[in-house]
């Protein structure tokens, strides 16, 4: 290791007395930076119980795209921009280099961290790289917010050999490993509200056989047209139990945006009583977050739904069934799975991008994993990277891994053809396209679980046949972000070689590139990530195999000529740091 590298590792060097960030003054790119490059202002001192740490390494993700183009109006946005602008970046590793005084016993110059981005103090949400400075800046100052906040020390240490890269990228990857370890309520909510609306095709009998009596039951029910058997049992079982009951009988679909003045606060459990396309349309909007809604029916809906996937995604709504009688086994029956069945089918829709990788590398190195692996992108170079990057890998563990672009029309319908009669077990969908969403659906095996992974905007409505929800037992569920145990268990992965981030890597820069380099975000350039070292001397975002020719030396410690490592990174900074 050289001397340069080795105090830069051990962050003893003197500071220097101005920092280089990237402000961005509201939307679009023309308000990234001055002139189009990042801009000094004077070196962040540290409080008495603050630390001033040095930003290593940055990915840029796409959720930096949408502040760019949303500016002022993005939600975790709550300052002026014009005069306090956001410092974008959340994927980052840092060293801390200065310690405040209350805090000398605690931390140490050297010490190297991760951060969970999504900050909250005293119920404010105070994120990393949105209302509190971000990676795309040389320092920052870490404060009270951050090591005393809602949720503890949203900082995460890292073992001192971990890469910088290879760390900042433990962030998106905690979103995908998260997306597997989702949990759902097996019964109604305890302490909810609870609206049961029967419907033209409601056979005469229903039961709650649990989750509705001393042990467990919801605080609050409403009744629109419920069988009168299983209304009256409902309202002697509340009575004993101190249930308030409310009955809004005669409404039409129309009319039920009016249960809002009795649940105010939104529907936790709807259970519709028949099969009724619109009432199932027409209800939904009322789901609480988290909120279910169970289908009790035995044929089928006769149309496909309109179904929020936004806030399937933001909200973790779902739909749960059966064709039983009994409310509680719908629920608890079929619980929903989360994780890849193991030797499964798992189809990944628009998987070529950064995130789309992860999943696809996940599920071939997964142990227990899917048998087969399915990939779709519009990009042919995407799909070959791809297969290049994880093809032989998938042989040795003897997953069979299908690459198909749905614009080759007639490849694509041959190639899709051998799955749909059986179809997946498992789909994620990573592109934010209804008609993309909606048609993935149809390939949902009896008992699949479809994720929709992308990011679509709240109101976002798909079309879904929710016939297969209690006729087949799928279920399609969503989500976004992860915590802080998610970031804490991709950091162990990481440091125990489970899983290789540093394999997302696809094209490395300076800080004054990172305009550039989210310019190639958006634009979809790069099949992996784009990782930005705040330190280096000014070098253009440049992909990971170019280094052949620009660094032959850190070229040769790459992994198959292609992968990013520790060993080429520690001699990417020998050379290139200032």
């Amino acid at each position: 290791m050289s001397d340069k590298l080795t105090e830069y590792k051990r962050a003893t060097g003197p500071l220097p007395e101005v920092n280089r960030i990237w402000p961005l003054y509201g939307a679009g790119f023309e308000n990234l930076g001055v002139h189009g490059g990042p801009i000094e202002v004077p070196m962040p001192r540290p409080g008495p119980d603050e630390l001033l740490v040095r930003h290593d390494a940055c990915g840029l993700c796409f959720s930096d795209i949408k502040v760019i183009k949303q500016g002022q109006e993005h939600t975790r946005i709550f300052k002026d921009m014009k005069t306090d602008p956001v410092v974008l970046g959340h994927e980052v590793s840092m060293t801390v280099v200065q310690v405040g005084a209350d805090l000398a016993g605690q931390y140490h110059v050297g010490q190297r961290f991760i951060i969970q981005a999504d900050i909250y103090k005293d119920g404010v949400n105070y994120a990393y790289g949105y209302m509190i400075d971000g990676g795309l800046s040389e320092y920052a100052i870490i404060d009270q917010r951050i090591l005393n906040g809602d949720h503890g020390n949203y900082l995460i240490p890292v073992k001192p050999d971990t890469g910088y890269a290879e760390s900042a990228l433990t962030e998106p990857w905690a979103c995908v490993i998260a997306a597997y370890e989702l949990t759902y309520r097996t019964a109604l909510k305890a302490g909810g509200t609870t609206w049961v609306i029967g419907t033209s095709g409601a056979g005469p009998q229903y039961q709650i056989s649990s989750g509705f009596d001393a042990n467990a039951h919801p605080d609050r029910v409403i009744l629109t047209d419920v069988p009168a058997e299983l209304a009256a049992w409902i309202a002697e079982q509340a009575n004993g139990l101190g249930i308030e009951v409310i009955e809004r009988n005669g409404l039409s679909p129309s009319e039920y945006p009016s249960i809002c003045d009795v649940a105010p606060d939104a529907v936790d459990d709807i259970i519709v009583l028949g099969a009724d396309a619109d009432v199932i349309e027409a209800a939904s909007p009322l789901l609480a977050m988290h909120g279910i809604l169970c289908i009790m029916a035995t044929e089928p809906l006769g149309r496909t739904v309109g179904v929020d996937v936004g806030r399937i995604h933001y909200h973790r709504w779902t739909y749960v069934g059966g064709t039983g009688t009994d409310v509680a086994r719908a629920y608890a029956d079929h619980p929903i799975r989360s994780s890849l069945k193991k030797g499964g089918k798992a189809l990944f829709v628009g998987a070529g991008g950064p995130m789309g990788r992860m999943h696809v590398q996940r599920a071939i190195q997964l142990e227990g994993g899917p048998s087969v692996v399915v990939s779709t992108d519009i990009s042919d170079s995407r799909l070959e990277d791809m297969v290049a990057s994880f093809g032989a890998e998938a042989e040795a563990r003897d997953v069979e891994l299908v690459t198909l672009n749905p614009m080759n029309r007639d490849g694509y319908a041959k190639g899709m053809a051998r799955f749909q009669g059986s179809g997946f077990d498992d789909i994620v969908v990573l592109a934010p396209v209804p008609s993309v969403i909606s048609e993935a659906s149809t390939y949902l095996a009896p008992g699949g679980v479809m994720n929709v992974f992308a990011g679509v905007l709240r109101g976002t409505m798909a079309q879904i046949d929710l016939s297969r929800v209690y006729l087949d037992g799928t279920r399609v569920i969503g989500h976004t972000a992860s915590s802080i145990d998610d970031l804490k268990l991709m950091l162990f992965q990481a440091e125990n070689n489970l899983l290789a981030p540093n394999r997302s890597v696809a094209a490395i820069g300076s800080l004054d590139a990172a305009r550039e380099g989210l310019i190639a975000l958006q634009d979809a350039v790069y099949p992996g990530k784009v990782v930005i070292y705040p330190h280096i001397r000014s070098m253009p975002v440049t992909a990971v195999p170019a280094l052949a020719e620009e660094m032959p030396a850190v070229y040769a410690r790459l992994a198959n000529g292609r992968e990013w490592t520790v060993e080429a990174e520690n001699e990417f900074l020998r050379q290139a740091l200032r």
